[in-house]
């Protein structure tokens, strides 16, 4: 008898739910309440969200300062 590999993978998840598969694919779409990200997951995402921001509103603080709009508004010549 062998041993099942470890997975990452739905498909332990899948045999569990519903026996098959290919009706993990049906039963999710059918039940969207039942189906949600694992706390872990979500921790993960959040914290990396919350990294990228902080990184961006760096470059952000250290790039140079451009003045698309001016404080007084230019005078045309017509």
């Amino acid at each position: 008898m062998t041993r099942r590999k470890k997975t990452r993978s739905l498909a332990d998840k899948v045999q569990i739910r519903t026996g098959r598969r290919k009706d993990f694919k049906k039963w999710r779409h059918e039940n969207p309440d039942q189906v949600t990200s694992s706390t872990r997951f979500t921790q993960k995402k959040r914290q990396q969200r919350k990294l990228q921001a902080a990184r961006k509103l760096a470059r952000q603080e250290a790039g140079q300062p451009i003045a698309i709009h001016s404080d007084a508004p230019e005078q045309k010549d017509d």
